[in-house]
C-alpha cells in the first residue's frame, strides 16, 4: 500500500509556476500581485453530508474546486492559488486518480495553482479546499453593499441541483429528459468566476447560492441592513428564471421548496442600480449567460414574496447544517 508522501507525489503535485514555492516544503510561498488585495475563502466537504457513496470521484473532486471558485467569484475575486487538505478511509488509489482528475481539471481552466495541503487517514471521507483569489482595492463584491432602490439579479436558473437531490431522495418526481438536464447541476456546478469578474463597477453587492435564493438573499440584507438602515427586499416569484426541467413544475410546492430554498446552484445572486439594467443586459449577451431582474432592494426590513401581485408562503427559507 502506498504511503502518504507517495500518494501526494503521485495524485496531488503538480507545476504551481504562479507560485514562488509550491507543494514540498512547509509552506508554500507567493508574490500577490502589486497593489492587488487577497480574498480567500474556505469550504469543506465530507462524506454523506456533501457528496455521496455512488458519487463518481471526478464530480467530486470537479465539486471540491467548484464550490470554492464560487465564492470567489461572488467577491469579483480572480483566482489565483488552491490548498487541499484531504482526510482519506484507506488509499484507494482509483478513487484518488478520478479525484484528482476532476480537481485539476477545473483548477487548470482557471488558471489556479494548487500550491498546498495536508493528507491523513480518517474515518470518514473528508475534503478542505482553501482557494485564494485577488481583487482591485475597493472593488470586491461584498454582502454588506446593497442599496434602497437596488435592482435583484440572478444569473442562470434556480433550483435544478436541488430538484436532482430531491429526485435521487423520492421527494419531487422528475422525467428521465427533466433528471437528464438537472443532475449535472448537482454534480458538476459551473461556477460563475467570469461574471463575477464582470460585475465589478456594476453590481452593489452579490453572494453565490449554495444555501439557498431566499436565504442567501437574505445574508445580503442581513449585512447590508448593518451598515446604514435596515433593508428589506421584494421578490417577483414568477419571474424567477427556471429550466426547462423545473418550468412545468412551478405550480409543485415541492418543485417551489427547490426553487426558492434548495441549495448548491451556485449561481450569482447579486444588486445593482437601476441605471446598470442595460449594461447588465450587455454583460448577459457578451457571456452568453441568462441574467434576470427579479426583484427590489426595499428601505424597510422584511423579505416580501410575491406571485403575480400576490403575497405567497413560503414554508423555509434554505439549508442550514444543524437543522
Amino acid at each position: 500500500m502506498p504511503g502518504e508522501f507517495d500518494l501526494i507525489a503521485k495524485y496531488f503535485t503538480r507545476p504551481a509556476p504562479d507560485a514562488v514555492l509550491g507543494v514540498g516544503d512547509d509552506c508554500a510561498l507567493i508574490a500577490p500581485t502589486p497593489g492587488m488585495q487577497l480574498a480567500i475563502s474556505t469550504d469543506m466537504l465530507i462524506a454523506g453530508r456533501h457528496f455521496g457513496p455512488s458519487d463518481g470521484p471526478g464530480t467530486i473532486g470537479h465539486k471540491a474546486m467548484a464550490v470554492n471558485l464560487s465564492d470567489l467569484a461572488a467577491m469579483g475575486a480572480a483566482p489565483r492559488f488552491a490548498l487541499l487538505s484531504i482526510a482519506l478511509p484507506e488509499a484507494d488509489e482509483k478513487f484518488l486518480k478520478g479525484f484528482a482528475g476532476g480537481f485539476f481539471g477545473l483548477a487548470q481552466k482557471y488558471g489556479v495553482s494548487v500550491i498546498g495541503g495536508d493528507t491523513t487517514r480518517g474515518g470518514l471521507l473528508t475534503l478542505n479546499v482553501t482557494v485564494i483569489g485577488e481583487v482591485p482595492p475597493g472593488q470586491a463584491l461584498r454582502r454588506d453593499a446593497a442599496r434602497p432602490g437596488d435592482d435583484i439579479w440572478v444569473s442562470g436558473t434556480l433550483g435544478d441541483a436541488a430538484a436532482a437531490l430531491a429526485h435521487h431522495q423520492g421527494r419531487l418526481r422528475l422525467e428521465t429528459a427533466q433528471a437528464v438536464q438537472c443532475f449535472p447541476r448537482l454534480f458538476v456546478p459551473a461556477p460563475r468566476v467570469e461574471l463575477g469578474l464582470a460585475l465589478r463597477g456594476l453590481a452593489h453587492a452579490a453572494i453565490d447560492v449554495s444555501d439557498g435564493f431566499v436565504a442567501d438573499l437574505g445574508h445580503i440584507l442581513e449585512r447590508s441592513s448593518q451598515v446604514d438602515s435596515e433593508l428589506g427586499a421584494e421578490v417577483w416569484f414568477e419571474q424567477l428564471p427556471l429550466s426547462e426541467a423545473l418550468s412545468p413544475l412551478v405550480n409543485d410546492p415541492a418543485a417551489q421548496d427547490c426553487i426558492l430554498a434548495g441549495g448548491d446552484d451556485y449561481e450569482l445572486v447579486f444588486t445593482a442600480p437601476a441605471d446598470k439594467r442595460e449594461a447588465i443586459a450587455g454583460l448577459a449577451d457578451r457571456l452568453d449567460l441568462r441574467l434576470t431582474r427579479v426583484g427590489r432592494i426595499l428601505p424597510e426590513p422584511g423579505l416580501r414574496l410575491l406571485n403575480r401581485g400576490e403575497p405567497m408562503p413560503l414554508a423555509r427559507a434554505g439549508f442550514d447544517h444543524f437543522q
